[in-house]
């Protein structure tokens, strides 16, 4: 039935992308090329719309009894909503901001919440009020996130479709069935919408689709780890490892520049790899197999032991760190790593 769900959801967003993307150049939700764009040419956006669209009919028809089917699809219909405003008219930060909190509010109020963690050595760690706060600062950081590292034809929609998958094929080890059909309906609509994204994109998914997926994908990913061991938690985080680790990094890059945390730049991950004569498609690639990489990790600290997972960690911090390096995502002088084998390669 899960398979059923996926190929239902992948077919309705073939179907129902072109719909929307003739909609989109007819109510002027057009994306146009400026000094930070890549594309040179006006491209149609709001595409995320297609993705909901196919999810919510898959939800409505494969899976609409759940408790969490209703907050997350009222949760997820705000930030669509959200998003298709600042596609046709550019919403200000603060009002992006505010939809996205109320978003994750009525998630947190349909009770999706991290209200403890189980620590590897015994005992709980209860967080109290503070799993308030804490659901909504992961929902708004992931939906940020993700919406960060939309910048190339495929990118985004790629990235979440891997971190989709992962999440998917661990819920079905855990027997968590909600997770399991919501995160392959997804995953069905995004593919779908892919054949008409990757390079060269006929459409953009827009903040609509950007949004909509790191909204869903914070979302899934609490429903499947919430109230785990601590070591658990982090899974999450390593399948996120792309778009936590890009946002990290354009945090500490515009406090190093002093430069506000909200101002756009052109030193993401995916421009650094452009600037070092990567093409288009190249980039988009490389990207995809870091994202399959920490998913893969995320696999194999899912079932390793507490010092397994420990080495996991280990090789994930030697790898994001030579990433950073050899990309200049910090800056293109930062490379003590490199540095100091260069040194030694002298000797």
């Amino acid at each position: 039935m899960e398979y059923k769900a996926l190929l239902f959801c992948f077919i309705a967003s073939i179907l129902i992308t072109p719909i929307v993307k003739k909609m989109a150049v007819r109510i002027g939700a057009t994306d146009k090329p400026n000094q930070r764009k890549v594309h040179t040419n006006i491209m149609p956006r709001l595409g995320g719309l297609a993705i909901f669209i196919s999810f919510a009919a898959g939800m409505l028809i494969f899976f609409p009894k759940s408790a969490f089917t209703w907050p997350v699809m009222i949760g997820a219909t705000i930030i669509i909503i959200t998003g298709v405003l600042d596609d046709m008219i550019e919403l200000s930060p603060k009002l992006k901001m505010a939809g996205q909190l109320l978003a994750a509010g009525v998630v947190v109020l349909g009770g999706i919440q991290v209200e403890f963690i189980n620590l590897p050595f015994g005992g709980t760690l209860e967080f109290g009020y503070l799993s308030i706060p804490i659901t909504i600062l992961w929902i708004v950081g992931i939906t940020n996130a993700i919406n960060l590292i939309d910048g190339l034809d495929g990118l985004a929609a790629g990235v979440s479709a891997i971190a989709l998958l992962t999440i998917s094929g661990i819920a079905i080890t855990m027997g968590n069935v909600f997770v399991v059909f919501a995160g392959l309906m997804m995953l069905g609509a995004t593919l779908g919408f892919l054949i008409y994204n990757f390079y060269p994109a006929k459409i953009f998914m827009g903040d609509t689709g950007a949004l909509f997926l790191g909204f869903m994908i914070s979302v899934l990913s609490l429903l499947g780890f919430k109230n785990v061991t601590l070591f658990s938690f982090i899974i999450p985080v390593i399948i996120l490892g792309v778009p936590i680790s890009d946002t990290l990094f354009a945090i500490v890059r515009r406090m190093i520049q002093r430069k506000p945390l909200s101002a756009p730049d052109k030193s993401h991950l995916h421009h650094c790899l452009l600037n070092l004569g990567y093409s288009h498609p190249e980039t988009v690639l490389i990207i995809y197999a870091v994202g399959a990489l920490f998913s893969l990790a995320a696999v194999i600290f899912s079932q390793a032991t507490m010092f397994g997972a420990l080495f996991v960690i280990l090789c994930l911090v030697l790898m994001i760190e030579l990433i950073v390096e050899i990309t200049g995502l910090i800056s293109k002088d930062y490379k003590p790593i490199l540095n100091l084998i260069r040194d030694r390669t002298k000797k």
